[in-house]
């Protein structure tokens, strides 16, 4: 009788792990899609404002050589602050918003590896970066094993590299920039893996469709950020310069 009541409790169980696993397919795909169109966004506006910058001499100086280029660097840095804190007191679509107002402002701010890198070697970057990101990501995924210990480590990592960093606009020293470059794509190859798996066990904190409308938000935030920095370091070891 006992083997009766767990064969007819099987169908059950399974039927309820399909409809979990499909919800958060669905789930780490509206993830994907947030973050791939917040790059496209980034992209299109740093490829225009630097086609606007060739045609206009003047826009060039005011965005690049004036007190103004301190505002498109550090507008997106305010914006990722805001909306980290702000968002669970935002509705979703407000979230999103900030969120492609965002991408586009990091645009403005990248616009200017146009000036050092060549166009070729850029493409060429992104595509790596691109790979890269898609096995690293994958991994964090499938993997059993628990990243939690990795990604408290690599978050003091990370905080030591701004840091270093910030020392090194003073010292200039090019052994030392080759260090933070290296260090800095470990650093967000491990969090790439590392963010995916924690985006992942956020669906199931979600207890409401409001909630996983956010948690959903902040994941594409942060693979964003991990894209598009493992994008800038690997540049500075791929890219050509004009």
């Amino acid at each position: 009788m006992s083997e009766l009541r767990n064969y007819q409790s099987r169908p059950g169980q399974t039927q309820s792990a399909t409809m979990i696993d499909e919800g958060l397919r669905a789930y780490m795909l509206k993830v994907y899609n947030l973050m791939a169109l917040g790059l496209a966004i980034t992209g299109i506006a740093a490829f225009a404002t630097f086609q606007l910058a060739v045609s206009s001499p003047a826009f060039a100086q005011a965005i690049y050589g004036s007190p103004l280029r301190w505002v498109v660097i550090l507008a997106p840095v305010a914006m990722v602050f805001f909306l980290s804190f702000r968002i669970h007191k935002m509705s979703v679509a407000a979230a999103q918003t900030t969120f492609w107002v965002y991408a586009a402002m990091m645009g403005l701010s990248l616009s200017s590896i146009f000036l050092i890198y060549t166009g070729a070697s850029i493409v060429q970057t992104f595509f790596v970066t691109a790979a890269s990101f898609g096995a690293l990501s994958l991994y964090g995924y499938t993997t059993k094993r628990d990243l939690s210990a990795m990604g408290s480590f690599l978050m003091m990592g990370l905080f030591g590299l701004i840091i270093a960093s910030l020392v090194n606009l003073f010292m200039a020293s090019s052994a030392l920039d080759f260090a933070i470059s290296v260090i800095g794509v470990l650093i967000f190859a491990g969090l790439t893996a590392y963010d995916t798996q924690s985006i992942k066990e956020s669906y199931h904190e979600s207890n409401s469709s409001e909630m996983a409308g956010r948690n959903a938000i902040m994941g594409a935030l942060r693979l964003y950020l991990d894209f598009i920095n493992l994008f800038l370091f690997l540049l500075r070891f791929l890219g050509n310069r004009n």
